[in-house]
């Protein structure tokens, strides 16, 4: 593992090391591993919705429109020929908190990682990920602390 996570809770670091690795693979035309899959799904999914939200909250400063989630996911499904369209806009109303519960099951946690990954990697937009992934851990250690 990659020492530029020891700054991390332990816990943390596996899902940061194979998220980083991932964003790598899919950024030389790869498929990513099954390494994030393999983690902790609630914590996975936690902390990869986190910085999918950090990013569009970024990218889209003066608030988020409809227009705007439409451009995130087209540009994930263009970025990566893999990608499921329902996965993506599954993932992107999860980290907007609109995701509305109707009792069909959750997809797959392997298949959601690999989709966040992607979407990740689009809104990135060549940006390293790493400060994204700090930046998520740092909001949830405070939002539980407060809690």
């Amino acid at each position: 593992m990659n020492n530029s996570w020891r700054h991390l809770p332990p816990p943390a670091r596996p899902i940061a090391a194979a998220t980083a690795e991932a964003v790598t693979a899919i950024r030389e035309g790869d498929e990513p591993s099954g390494d994030l899959g393999a983690q902790d799904s609630a914590q996975t999914g936690l902390i990869l919705g986190t910085v999918v939200r950090l990013l569009l909250e970024d990218g889209n400063p003066d608030g988020l429109t409809a227009d705007d989630v439409r451009t995130a996911l087209a540009g994930c499904v263009r970025s990566w020929p893999a990608a499921d369209p329902q996965m993506v806009l599954w993932l992107l109303a999860g980290a907007l908190g609109v995701l509305e519960e109707d009792g069909s099951p959750a997809p797959k946690p392997d298949v959601l990682a690999r989709h966040a990954v992607a979407l990740i990697n689009h809104l990135l937009a060549g940006r390293p990920v790493e400060p994204w992934l700090t930046a998520a851990l740092t909001e949830i250690q405070r939002a539980q602390l407060h809690d």
